[in-house]
């Protein structure tokens, strides 16, 4: 078992050098107002299947999210048009550079994150989750020492025991 997770640790450590050298530069105001211009028409285009409406209403669920909406789109337009006018002006757009080896790393963290939410979803006990969240989180930090482990889901299982027979609370 060792062997494994040393030759793991090992392929991770390798992958991670070769992510450090590499960064990705993008114009920050460009992508933002294309991500939320896209975001904003699909929620336009999801509302009428997610709230219903009755014609009786004179202002429904879908009023404010819709101008909400709108607005996002009117903004959004305004910041593309201003930065495809800093394009053809040939002035300088605001660019972030991103590390892959930082982004790699948190999206580790968020796949952890999701496993343990999947897990409590098929099994339907949030005690399964923690103790998978715990292992995922040690194991990704490397924690070397057994005792952390059992320290860490012996107080996952207590937390869940308490909420769940002392305080009665169903989750």
């Amino acid at each position: 078992m060792k062997n494994w997770i040393d030759r793991f640790h090992t392929c991770i450590d390798a992958w991670g050098e070769k992510l450090h050298e590499k960064e990705l530069r993008i114009p920050v105001d460009l992508t933002v107002g294309v991500l939320f211009l896209l975001f904003a028409l699909f929620i336009m285009l999801v509302m009428p299947q997610q709230v219903a409406v009755s014609e009786k209403d004179v202002i429904n669920g879908r009023a404010f999210p819709t101008l909400l909406m709108r607005v996002m789109m009117i903004c959004c337009g305004l910041l593309i048009g201003k930065e495809l006018y800093k394009l053809l002006t040939k002035r300088p757009l605001t660019w972030k550079v991103i590390n892959l080896q930082v982004e790699v790393k948190a999206l580790a963290i968020l796949a952890i994150l999701i496993v343990t939410y999947v897990v409590c979803r098929i099994t339907g006990l949030f005690v399964i989750g923690a103790v998978v969240c715990c292992l995922g989180f040690l194991f990704y930090f490397r924690c070397k020492k057994p005792a952390y482990y059992v320290i860490t889901l012996v107080i996952a299982v207590a937390i869940w025991a308490a909420f769940r027979f002392v305080l009665g609370v169903d989750f």
